[in-house]
């Protein structure tokens, strides 16, 4: 008479649907498991293991291991210069959040840069060699064409941001619609009037959204946004002070200013001190990310705070569950693809 592993080892070969059926547990805490993510309590990984033990269960993991030279390596590509990685608190509380969830796994981390064409056409070298088992990409544009080539070469991806609504690659991004909500609709709950915008690039897809969120909370304070109150940047200081001071040339009598970094606010605020502008007496600032920049600012710097860490943990997460299910991720339906964290406004003096 046949136990259960022997049956299970027969022709057929246990799924991983059946290991969490008998877990009693979802597929994606399963792959967590045998991927040794530590997001896992202690009895439900015993519950897999000894789900995994009963079925005679062999981990797609152990089986790519096997058949196709797993790598046990994940590629952080950030397509910026190097400068803009470094400079940006952004990038490192993001790689402080890949690097932890990591840690307690046997998988290494290698930190590309692809900001110039030469750089990409390496790094389209080193993917297409199946280097690595996982690709996160960070701070990617809407016409960059390194998404795209990942997904050709069928290699597990997770993108922190859409490029837009219509993502296909699975994504982990902050509630940046919100979250701009939320900043204009406090500096009109403190009475100011005349409320302008530096963006990010607007090739980003979060600050497309950052743009509409300020809009919709003038809107539903029965105003229209007036487009000569927004001014594009690009998430740098120098950004933030070249928009501050073409936005005090067009409207002089500005109250109050989101700016769409911490980043561009700290430029923002270097002219308002040079055109003589008080913060927050004559013009009030609100920036975003709630960095460390935003605490160390004079006066200390109201901003949204998303939750970096979090999306670069949540993205690991997510890529293990990508590696260890080959599956198209279209196949797998849109609540699996697309993960947005909420976002907090954390007030300050500046405001």
């Amino acid at each position: 008479m046949a136990v259960k592993g022997e049956r299970s080892r027969g022709t057929r070969r246990p799924t991983l649907e059946e290991v969490a059926a008998r877990a009693g547990v979802g597929r994606g805490t399963v792959s967590r498991v045998i991927n040794g993510s530590p997001r896992v309590s202690d009895a439900t990984r015993a519950a897999v293991e000894a789900a995994v033990s009963e079925l005679g269960y062999v981990p797609n993991t152990a089986a790519r291991a096997l058949a196709a030279n797993r790598t046990n390596a994940i590629a952080l590509v950030v397509p910026e210069p190097e400068t803009r990685f470094f400079s940006e608190p952004y990038f490192s509380d993001m790689l402080s959040g890949v690097g932890a969830e990591l840690s307690d796994t046997e998988m290494q981390l290698l930190l590309i840069f692809a900001g110039s064409d030469r750089e990409r056409a390496r790094l389209a070298q080193y993917l297409a060699a199946h280097r690595v088992d996982g690709v996160l990409l960070v701070s990617v544009h809407a016409d960059d064409p390194l998404p795209d080539l990942v997904a050709q070469l069928e290699i597990p991806a997770v993108i922190s941001g859409p490029r837009s609504a219509a993502e296909t690659l699975p994504s982990v991004d902050s509630d940046n619609y919100g979250g701009a909500r939320s900043a204009v609709e406090h500096l009109l709950g403190r009475g100011r009037r005349t409320i302008a915008h530096i963006t990010g690039r607007l090739d980003v897809y979060g600050a497309q959204r950052r743009v509409d969120g300020y809009r919709q909370a003038l809107l539903d304070a029965g105003r229209s946004a007036d487009e000569l109150l927004i001014e594009p940047g690009d998430f740098t200081e120098e950004g933030g002070r070249r928009a501050m001071s073409r936005l005090l040339e067009r409207s002089p009598g500005l109250d109050a200013v989101f700016a769409g970094s911490d980043v561009m606010a700290a430029g923002a605020r270097q002219v308002l001190r040079e055109a003589g502008r008080r913060i927050p007496d004559d013009v009030a600032l609100v920036g975003y990310d709630d960095s460390a920049i935003a605490r160390h600012m004079d006066p200390p710097l109201t901003s949204v705070r998303q939750p970096i860490q979090e999306m670069g943990r949540a993205m690991i997460d997510l890529l293990l569950e990508e590696i260890a299910d080959r599956r198209p991720a279209a196949s797998r339906g849109p609540e699996r693809l697309q993960l947005v964290l909420p976002t907090e406004l954390v007030p300050r003096a500046s405001s």
